[in-house]
């Protein structure tokens, strides 16, 4: 996918590959790896093809806080957006459409086409992943989906520029296993091209739950405000920050700045999850990826993300995957 970028001195370039829409077709992964330098900022983008599926990630430092940014005659796709590290404005000029990116966030978009302004926080990481189907597979795959899905895919039929929410969602827990398991894959041929795949509808279907589930909203939300759920946010942070040795429940009520009933409530409808267990997934996550890296033992891994013990990370990593963390190395 290739943007056109103006900077400062309306001078363009271009970043990424401009997509051919032959790529979807071939019969394994094609992979490209690209470094950019440019006076606005720099990049590392990867991008991925295979089977009506595009894959583009990568890492970003902006030296111009706003930019100008046109994507024209590309392949139409449905983009799984996640924002893992930073956030920013864009909006689009052809639509009157602006979307928000804020960091651990995700949405379902579509955007035939751009000609808007971006504006970033300047000499801060951001950090993207992004899905995209074609936009004929990604109507049958979602065709006899949930209610949610179902009225998405009619309005990208009529070529609408739509996102599936007005407000993005947190990323999850299973969404960033999902992407490190894409990002680290190890396999080659077909073998990658079924993993991926396979990967990528997990990735649809986490997403597509998570928006059913925030459709279904409580009649009396516990987070009300901005503010209360700009805490719970910090809340988290502060929690993941802290993952090896974690405060108590009224420590972090205490540093979120909002009480401890609230916290907890609003913990919950955020995240689906409570405080500690969301801090638990986080830990086990965290340990099978350490694990698969292969370079740390089992013992130092129990250790850094805080268990009193490694019988009891044992326990706690076989109920969570149904194998040991030895059989998982």
């Amino acid at each position: 996918m290739a943007l056109t970028i103006y900077d400062g001195d309306n001078k363009h370039y271009i970043v990424g590959t401009k997509f051919d829409e032959n790529e979807f077709n071939r019969p394994l992964v094609t992979e490209t790896r690209e470094k950019y330098s440019f006076p606005f900022g720099d990049a590392e983008i990867v991008q991925l093809s295979f089977s009506g599926i595009y894959i583009i990630y990568g890492d970003m430092l902006v030296k111009q806080n706003r930019l100008r940014i046109k994507a024209f005659d590309e392949p139409e796709l449905v983009e799984l957006h996640f924002s893992l590290t930073g956030g920013g404005i864009m909006e689009n000029h052809l639509t009157n459409k602006r979307l928000d990116i804020k960091a651990n966030q995700h949405n379902i978009i579509y955007s035939p086409e751009f000609d808007g302004t971006a504006e970033f926080p300047t000499n801060e990481p951001l950090k993207f992943f992004e899905v995209n189907f074609q936009r004929e597979r990604f109507i049958d795959l979602t065709g006899e989906s949930g209610t949610l899905l179902k009225s998405f895919a009619e309005n990208i039929m009529t070529k609408r520029s739509v996102e599936i929410s007005s407000e993005n969602l947190p990323i999850s827990l299973a969404m960033h296993s999902c992407i490190n398991d894409i990002m680290n894959c190890q396999f080659t041929g077909g073998l990658k091209l079924l993993f991926l795949q396979s990967k990528c509808l997990e990735l649809l279907a986490l997403q597509a739950q998570a928006f059913e589930m925030a459709a279904k909203k409580p009649e009396k939300p516990a987070v009300k405000s901005a503010y209360d759920k700009e805490r719970i946010y910090y809340a988290r942070e502060y929690l993941l920050q802290n993952a090896c040795k974690p405060p108590s429940l009224t420590e972090l009520a205490k540093v979120a700045g909002i009480n401890e009933f609230k916290l907890k409530q609003g913990f919950k409808e955020t995240f689906q999850n409570t405080v500690f267990g969301y801090l638990s997934d986080y830990r086990l996550m965290k340990a099978k990826e350490l694990l698969a890296s292969g370079h740390i033992d089992i013992k130092n891994i129990s250790d850094d993300l805080g268990y009193s013990s490694v019988q009891h990370f044992n326990k706690a990593f076989s109920k969570k995957f149904g194998v040991s963390p030895g059989k998982a190395r």
